[in-house]
């Protein structure tokens, strides 16, 4: 018989290969073994009858074809079933569970930082708990052991009471404890380095046979079909008149099914499924592992563990315990074989020992306990550990329902009626925009470096402390902005939003680069040394003000009292053009926009139920020159939209739904890579813009909430367009340098300090901070050409250089120390 503690003598160290050219993890193409060593009195698997055809002939059409018998398909079919689709159909290619769902842990914890989540696990207890045995009259395995979550130092439990808190709002009860307390409730605990615990009475676990084949028995009541052993082979898609893709049909191995509605929760296999539409699925898939105890003494009706800190797990089993966590150094799956059903992988120990050592801290029984089985299966993993939901911007009626980060079974029921809502009335009925597969930008979406490396850090980091101000350091430097170079100069620290580097704060110490990912120096890859970035951030990990905090009040001040310009090229910037442009523009506005080209209105944008989807800004604008994407040629009505960059592919995927939908003759144009976009703030900003531009900004001359073409800074020929607050830059691919001496066309100024001739005495004792200092004022020219900006009543300006410029081009920073 092993024990627990022989894993620690017993695991060599691994002789891992040495890096690729490109970054590579260690991973594994290895099949499974034929070892079934899950902890479930009974599987799916065992009522196979060897049958290679399908459990029933498919129908000739559907309205929704489910593609996927794991947790999410089941639990999708069973609430389209309950709101009324009787014609839904679920695909499963081998048996109900038989891809990664089986071997699930089936953990059910009611707390997460996100109100939304909370009330998802709500739902899915309710389904499990109450209502399937309610309608069906089973068992589904739900077990109510209660949950403790282990907190080794003060950050980590005052996250706790901030979940407990959040819990209260939503009736989940919790309580934090003691270490005595916690002792009382669990004897075999280790309690003498715990700073406290959170206890959540209602917690549990759930059984994935019990549970799906509940579930597919209720969905069939109601008038669905689940069709077995049924392998998809393909994925039939049109394109409309309107020159839309949608969905028309599934091609199974038995036959086609026609459908405009195709949900992929296919697990693992997602990826490969979403090709066959031409979808892209940002998900990878990695191996994930627990291991059984044999029968421990006093460990019956013991709470579940996790022990954050420690990154494991202890979840009862019966009279036995599973110890399972997440390491830093997972095994990715590199080939995903399409036959690989109830099946498992053997357990890398040089990989899982790292779990060992805290599992037996935290329980010291466990170092005299023997390991009755080891559990190793594929599991799929995200660029931020959420699901992957929603309707897929490639193509309409294809939605997913993948993606969910070993956490399937305990979403299921939650996630599963909001997807089935989605599909049914077009949105879910909560704010699901933190698993709308819009959240990423499609440029990032194929990306496999940016899905690797994020996807590790996600999984690596998932116990630790969600901390307010962290950022991620895989997947960095994908979009970047004309200033990035000169701001990170002038220490600028950078935040990632939708793929972009903004900046975030100004660093006193200088530049902060964001390193290539080192994968935490996992896979043999050497970890970065003297990281300043890395160092600037783990500075910030704490709930309380963080360290910069002072200097964003010196900005703060800076800009109220005087001036402050921001970088905010990472915005959307779209055009919506046509003949039915202001058709599209009065559905989709809170405001009306519909005046006389030249004007900005700040407004809400809405869906069909009339909530909102985001603010924005939108200009109407004439129709301009064919070859400058500042006022692009068009026929019929024009608007800029400014959109925040963080929602921008949400917003242009919903704008081009509406568009579609309502077959309106418009277009809607991206230029998000080729103009930046700089705001000019403050009591000042006007002072200092007058002397810019040879426009009079006068409010008489200049209104709220216009806009207009100006020269600028005394370029002959250069014309400006003003946009509500926003300083717009063309965005070429060459480099940027700050210049070697001033241009008679263009002035630079002396490099340190700029000073308008009329700019009040006063303003010149404001304590700028460094982002004030550095980066107040900035105009670039490139060199021989014309640069045409944008300016707007609001302060706001937009540079753009109409013609591409040579390699060499100028930027001139005017300094802010106002």
């Amino acid at each position: 018989m092993s024990y627990v503690s022989c894993a620690l003598r017993v695991a060599a160290p691994r002789r891992l290969p040495a890096p690729w050219r490109s970054p590579r993890p260690y991973s594994s193409t290895r099949g499974p073994t034929a070892e079934k060593s899950v902890p479930y009195q009974k599987t799916l698997k065992e009522e196979s009858n060897g049958s290679t055809g399908p459990s029933r002939p498919p129908p000739a059409s559907a309205e929704v074809v489910v593609i996927g018998g794991g947790s999410l398909g089941c639990q999708t079919t069973y609430h389209l079933a309950k709101l009324g689709v009787t014609n839904v159909v679920l695909l499963e290619r081998d048996r109900l569970t038989a891809g990664t769902t089986w071997h699930t842990a089936g953990l059910l914890w009611q707390l997460r930082p996100s109100d939304v989540e909370v009330e998802l696990l709500a739902h899915t207890r309710d389904v499990v708990s109450r209502d399937l045995p309610a309608e069906t009259g089973l068992h589904t395995g739900w077990v109510q052991n209660g949950g403790l979550f282990i907190a080794s130092n003060k950050q980590r439990l005052d996250e706790y009471k901030r979940l407990m808190s959040l819990g209260k709002v939503y009736g989940v009860e919790s309580h934090v404890l003691t270490p005595a307390q916690t002792k009382e409730l669990y004897p075999l605990m280790n309690v003498d380095d715990l700073y406290g615990t959170l206890y959540v009475p209602k917690d549990g676990t759930m059984d994935p046979a019990g549970t799906c084949s509940t579930l597919a028995r209720a969905a069939a009541a109601r008038g669905a079909t689940i069709i077995e052993n049924c392998p998809v082979t393909g994925i039939q898609v049109r394109t409309d008149d309107f020159g839309v893709k949608r969905v028309h049909a599934v091609e199974t191995a038995h036959g086609t099914i026609q459908t405009p509605c195709v949900v992929n929760c296919a697990g693992v296999w997602a990826r490969a499924l979403g090709r066959l539409a031409g979808v892209h699925v940002p998900l990878v898939a990695m191996h994930h592992a627990y291991v059984v105890t044999e029968r421990i003494e006093g460990i019956q009706n013991m709470p579940n563990v996790r022990d954050h800190d420690a990154s494991v797990y202890l979840r009862l089993q019966g009279d036995a315990l599973s110890v399972g966590g997440y390491e830093s150094n997972p095994i990715f799956w590199e080939e995903v074989s399409e036959k690989f059903a109830f099946s498992l992988f053997d357990l890398d120990w040089d990989v899982f020992m790292q779990h060992i050592q805290g599992a037996i801290n935290r329980v010291p029984v466990l170092e005299r306990t023997g390991i009755k089985s080891t559990v190793c299966g594929p599991e799929s993993f995200t660029a931020d550990h959420k699901p992957l939901m929603g309707e897929a911007p490639e193509v309409r009626g294809f939605f997913l329902g993948c993606g969910f980060n070993s956490a399937g079974m305990m979403l299921g029921g939650g996630c599963g009626k909001e997807l089935a809502h989605w599909i049914i009335h077009g949105r879910p009925e909560k704010d699901m925009y933190g698993y709308d597969i819009r959240r990423f930008h499609h440029s990032l979406t194929d990306n496999n470096r940016w899905i690797r490396e994020r996807s590790h850090e996600s999984y690596a980091k998932n116990y630790s402390v969600v901390f307010p101000h962290d950022e991620p350091l895989a997947g960095r430097n994908m979009r970047k902005d004309p200033l990035h170079e000169e701001l990170l100069q002038q220490g600028c620290v950078f935040q990632e939003r939708h793929g972009w580097e903004r900046p975030g704060w100004f660093s006193p110490g200088g530049a902060a680069p964001v390193l290539d990912y080192d994968y935490y120096g996992a896979y043999s890859w050497e970890q970065h040394k003297d990281y300043t970035y890395n160092k600037l951030l783990a500075d910030e990990y704490t709930f309380d003000f963080p360290p910069h905090h002072n200097i964003i009040k010196k900005e703060c001040l800076t800009c109220r009292n005087a001036l402050a310009l921001f970088d905010m090229s990472y915005f959307g910037k779209f055009y919506l053009v046509g003949p039915e442009a202001t058709k599209a523009a009065n559905w989709l506005f809170s405001a009306d926009v519909s005046k006389a080209p030249g004007s900005t209105v700040y407004t809400c944008m809405l869906n069909k139920r009339g909530g909102v989807e985001s603010d924005l800004t939108v200009s109407r604008i004439s129709s301009g020159d064919p070859s400058s994407p500042l006022a692009p040629a068009f026929q019929g009505d024009g608007y800029y939209l400014a959109i925040g960059g963080a929602v921008a592919q949400h917003n242009w995927s919903h704008i081009t739904t509406v568009l579609q939908d309502m077959k309106l003759q418009c277009k809607l144009i991206d230029c998000s890579e080729e103009l930046g976009m700089m705001s000019l703030q403050g009591p000042l900003s006007r002072t200092v813009l007058q002397e810019l531009l040879d426009t009079d900004l006068s409010n008489e001359a200049f209104p709220f909430s216009t806009h207009r073409l100006v020269k600028a800074a005394g370029c002959t020929g250069t014309d400006i367009g003003m946009q509500t607050s926003a300083l717009m830059i063309r965005h070429w691919k060459q480099a940027w340098h700050s210049p070697a001496s001033s241009s008679p066309a263009f002035p630079s100024w002396d490099g340190r300090l700029w000073k308008p001739k009329k700019l009040p005495a006063s303003s010149a004792a404001s304590s700028a901070s460094p982002r004030m200092r550095r980066c107040q004022c900035s105009a670039l020219r490139p060199s021989g050409g014309m640069a045409r900006w944008w300016a707007t009543s609001a302060g706001q300006i937009l540079a753009l250089p109409l013609t591409k410029p040579s390699p060499t081009v100028t930027s001139v920073i005017l300094r802010g120390d106002l």
